[in-house]
């Protein structure tokens, strides 16, 4: 209780904790369905799909050795701020979705023996968006022609009850826009790097040297908490919401940038001592400036004790 009770080390936590919530809550851990979210923008291919998720995914791996490389060159402050990009990315892949749905191909047959069941959808969207039915189309260079919505077999998803047409979409439908999708998960991946390492890296400095442990183990599982929540609702989430799922987590991601705009403050080139001063004012007032941001403080020893060196003095020490 004395982390709670002591006003500091109370908002480290809260900062701690709120960096450490709205890492997950921007969607990170939706990369584990990275291979189902290329397929969704309609990459035919299984065996393409796998290799793109790949691609991303070493973008990320990559990106985040940058971020590590740019801790103490940039700050933590400014590098974490930086990671607004990906609410950007996030409307960007929402918006390839989205171009995808408006301009959905059209069925062009509808089935007419009555023993057959007669879809009603005039949009390759709405049957996609069907379980029970799935997008049976061909292709004559880029066009696509000879489409229908037919019901899928009951004994596995990957082939239609019946018809014979060259290609089978059960969960996307074929667009011209998924270089969009492509292009918005590879550079969210890529700029949310540095929100990766961020965290923890803050999170290993805001409390005293009494609190660290727990400060640390609370924010952690904070962490897994928010960690397993997205991982679990994701695919419930984009059956639901389909496209906006990523507006939404592109409005939480902007949510946690006025977080740490307002809350979390520069922690590189401080002391200890000093780290626990930056939260001794109201929350989300330690973050909004850094009066000792890119000064250089010095101290000298002057008999067993530390002195800070002000800028008067500094003239009168050799």
């Amino acid at each position: 209780w004395r982390m709670l009770t002591y006003p500091p080390t109370r908002r480290a936590l809260i900062v701690g904790c709120g960096l450490q919530m709205f890492q997950q809550l921007s969607g990170i851990n939706t990369v584990y369905y990275s291979a189902t979210i290329l397929q969704m923008s309609g990459v035919r291919d299984d065996r393409l799909a796998i290799w793109l998720a790949a691609v991303t995914a070493f973008t990320n791996f990559l990106f985040t050795l940058l971020g590590v490389w740019l801790v103490e060159r940039v700050g933590r402050r400014r590098l974490t701020l930086g990671s607004i990009v990906t609410c950007l990315s996030l409307i960007l892949l929402a918006a390839g979705f989205l171009l995808s749905a408006q301009n959905s191909p059209p069925i062009t047959l509808h089935p007419t023996d009555p023993s057959l069941q007669n879809s009603t959808c005039a949009l390759c969207e709405p049957c996609m968006l069907d379980p029970r039915c799935g997008f049976c189309y061909q292709e004559n260079g880029t066009t696509v022609s000879t489409t229908s919505c037919v019901p899928v077999s009951v004994s596995s998803t990957e082939e239609a009850a019946w018809g014979d047409s060259v290609y089978w979409a059960y969960n996307y439908c074929p667009t011209a826009y998924s270089w969009m999708v492509l292009l918005g998960l590879i550079s969210y991946l890529a700029f949310f790097a540095p929100m990766g390492p961020m965290p923890w890296t803050v999170n290993s400095e805001i409390y005293p040297l009494w609190a660290r442990s727990t400060g640390n183990a609370c924010s952690a599982g904070v962490n897994w908490t928010f960690n397993v929540l997205v991982s679990l609702t994701f695919l419930h989430v984009a059956q639901y919401l389909t496209y906006y799922a990523f507006f939404l987590y592109a409005g939480l991601s902007l949510l946690g940038f006025l977080f740490i705009y307002g809350c979390l403050p520069e922690t590189k080139g401080h002391r200890l001592e000093e780290i626990e001063l930056l939260f001794e004012n109201r929350l989300c007032t330690c973050g909004a400036s850094d009066s000792d941001e890119g000064r250089q403080i010095e101290y000298i020893r002057v008999k067993g004790s530390n002195y800070h060196l002000s800028d008067n003095d500094a003239s009168d020490v050799e």
